[in-house]
């Protein structure tokens, strides 16, 4: 009797461990050198433009280094921040940023979120209305600040308004070149240009809170201000970190808006930290004292962005 040769079941031909191992690890390193090709234009235009010139501005501080000079520049220490505690014009810029920034703050994020509550709602011509709110920030700040610089002289339209308004009983003054005026209306145009980005930031914040809350509250017969007390006001949690800390920064680098409307006057009454680093290092060529004037601006700004981002954080 011949034996029977039982034959094992035939079974599918398998890739080996090690095989699948390498063609992930080559997909992986090829998707690596992708993203790094993607990421390598932005971080040679940041180091060019940012990291770069931080560090030089670093160094140039202990310098007295000038824009054009036959001499090079020679380490002097800490003698252009010593110069710069007894620097009176230093210390009103720090004032005039000082109170733009404690007035364009809250009133710019306030009517921001106001404006962003009032268009969130879905009725007919919200897409109009955000459009005429947004119009001013893709406007350049130049033509902004020079269409406003007419509208302020003395006979600008908005004293043209005033007098037919008041039937001529009230003259405007002459807004940029009065001490007590100045500041004021570079604020208020400020606010006018820059409100629609922080609008639209308020609304994307908002569209993220869910709508059976309000639902819920709606149930409830909760009352307006209660729903955005306890409902909007908690869901905007990180929205507000963010427009905090990105207003505060834009108000303390005020720059484009005095550059092109008064120049830091009249008698330093707008003149801000990074107008009088940038009048130091180019119209007066001190490159070194402007550098140290950036340096301990940065220091400045960084230190109120930290407590202010430590202030406004989730409480767990």
């Amino acid at each position: 009797m011949t034996p029977t040769i039982v034959r094992p079941p035939a079974t599918a031909v398998s890739v080996p461990t090690r095989t699948r191992n390498v063609k992930r690890d080559r997909t992986s390193k090829s998707e690596e050198r992708a993203g790094l090709a993607m990421l390598a234009p932005a971080v040679i235009l940041l180091a060019l433009f940012i990291f770069v010139p931080a560090i030089l501005a670093f160094g140039l501080a202990f310098t007295n280094a000038r824009l054009i000079s036959p001499y090079p520049a020679t380490f002097v220490g800490f003698n252009n921040f010593a110069r710069l505690l007894t620097d009176p014009t230093f210390f009103r810029a720090l004032l005039n940023v000082g109170y733009f920034a404690l007035v364009v703050v809250p009133m710019q994020a306030g009517l921001a979120l106001v404006m962003a509550i009032l268009i969130n709602k879905q009725v007919k011509g919200t897409t109009f209305f955000r459009t005429v709110y947004f119009l001013p920030v893709v406007t350049s700040m130049v033509v902004v600040s020079l269409l406003w610089l007419f509208m302020y002289r003395q006979d600008g339209l908005i004293n043209v308004i005033l007098d037919r308004v008041t039937f001529g009983l009230v003259t405007g003054p002459d807004w940029l070149n009065d001490t007590s005026t100045s500041m004021p209306a570079i604020i208020l145009m400020s606010v006018w240009q820059g409100v629609g980005f922080h609008m639209i930031i308020w609304l994307s914040g908002l569209q993220t809170i869910p709508a059976d809350l309000y639902e819920a509250a709606d149930l409830d017969g909760v009352s307006r201000w209660q729903r955005f007390r306890y409902i909007t006001w908690p869901g905007l949690s990180a929205t507000r970190s963010l427009i905090l800390v990105t207003i505060t920064i834009q108000a303390l680098s005020l720059f484009t808006q005095i550059s092109v409307m008064t120049q830091g006057g009249p008698l330093n009454s707008t003149t801000t930290v990074v107008y009088e680093a940038v009048e130091s290092g180019f119209a007066q060529q001190e490159t070194g004292y402007a550098s140290a004037i950036s340096l301990v601006f940065f220091i400045i700004v960084l230190l109120i962005s930290v407590a202010q981002r430590f202030l406004s954080r989730e409480k767990i």
